[in-house]
């Protein structure tokens, strides 16, 4: 974050805005990422749909989801003086992996992405004060605070809230992360893009999990993504099947969107290597659920080194791999699965009766 030092900068800012602008666009994209867009910093206006998602449950237990709430809505209360929102994104690409049904969802098979857009982010704060006509604040978030980073890219241009409530960039596709950058410095606003989603469900058709009420509204509770990530107890037992043999997040409502797979989209340059340090790690590729049942928290810990799989612990990669392993038919998991079994953890003990009672029958 960088430290307010006083001083107004609209009227020293209104004549030379879009001028400026440019610069920051530049500068943003100079430094790696692959669409920049500006919104004002004003309240977003969803606060009774926010609040109404929450209350249904719909959170599941990501309580610090309904914290803070009134910053959520407004930047200015998380930065004082908050004028104008830079959003930007970074494509993380499924190129490589357009023939599988990854066990872990493509985001997290390389370095954890707080790290990469982190390090750009910084470096985009130093450089705005540079440029800046005067002194000024700004503050950074990459999924680490009460902002909304979807809903300011959607303000700023950078796409539309897809029916599986990803943002969708037009060139891009929607494996996208996303970041954002408070300031007190005034920016023209980029100009929202409109919903071109059309009449299309594929999204919400192919969701194993029947986590879509309706269109644009997730059921968090039910999405592979949190009872395999965020979810720290049992997975409903009636929920367990519908996980496959994914062990790690879920891709499906991103594979089967027309944006992403339509002919001849690729990712853009990487000078900088930064989809480099994203590209998926020998280990995590595909990993067999014979290895990962065979972990222990010490190899856990080295396979999970800089790496945002260490969200769901290593505890709850064990749990998942055994709900897997009940999925997959494969007899030769039994002994692997009988060991947790028969042993001291009753969580894992009670997923790996599950998973010999499938593999048995």
């Amino acid at each position: 974050m960088a430290p307010a030092l006083g001083g107004d900068l609209s009227g020293a800012v209104g004549s030379h805005g879009a001028g400026l602008a440019q610069r920051v666009r530049a500068l943003a994209l100079g430094l790696g990422f692959d669409t920049v867009g500006f919104a004002r910093a004003e309240p977003l206006g969803r606060g009774d749909a926010l609040r109404d998602w929450h209350e249904r449950g719909r959170a599941g237990e990501m309580a610090y989801l309904g914290a803070r709430m009134e910053e959520r809505l407004d930047p200015r209360r998380v930065l004082p003086g908050a004028r104008s929102v830079i959003a930007v994104g970074l494509v993380y690409g499924p190129e490589p992996l357009a023939d599988l049904d990854p066990r872990i969802s493509r985001y997290a098979m390389g370095e954890d992405y707080h790290d990469v857009l982190g390090d750009r982010l910084r470096a985009l704060e130093a450089g705005l004060v540079a440029l800046a006509p005067g002194p000024i604040a700004t503050r950074a978030y990459v999924d680490t605070g009460p902002v909304l980073e979807r809903e300011w890219a959607v303000r700023a241009g950078l796409g539309w809230q897809g029916k599986n409530t990803c943002l969708i960039d037009p060139v891009h596709g929607s494996y996208l992360f996303l970041g954002v950058l408070l300031t007190d410095l005034e920016l023209p606003p980029d100009e929202a893009l409109p919903d071109r989603c059309g009449s299309c469900r594929a999204c919400l058709d192919a969701c194993p999990s029947d986590a879509f009420p309706e269109p644009h509204v997730l059921d968090a509770t039910r999405c592979l993504s949190y009872t395999t990530i965020e979810l720290r107890g049992a997975v409903p037992e009636a929920q367990r099947q519908a996980q496959g043999t994914r062990v790690y997040g879920c891709d499906v409502c991103q594979a089967v969107c027309p944006w992403n797979t339509r002919a001849g989209r690729r990712p853009p340059p990487d000078p900088l290597g930064l989809r480099a340090r994203l590209a998926p790690r020998d280990a995590w590729l595909q990993p067999t659920l014979a290895w990962l049942l065979d972990l222990d928290e010490e190899s856990w810990r080295k396979a999970t080194r800089r790496s945002a799989l260490r969200r769901a612990r290593f505890g709850g990669l064990l749990r998942n791999a055994l709900i897997a392993a009940g999925n997959s038919g494969d007899p030769a998991l039994v002994p692997a699965v009988r060991r947790h079994a028969e042993g001291p953890d009753p969580l894992l003990a009670e997923h790996a009766r599950w998973a010999l009672d499938r593999l048995q029958r």
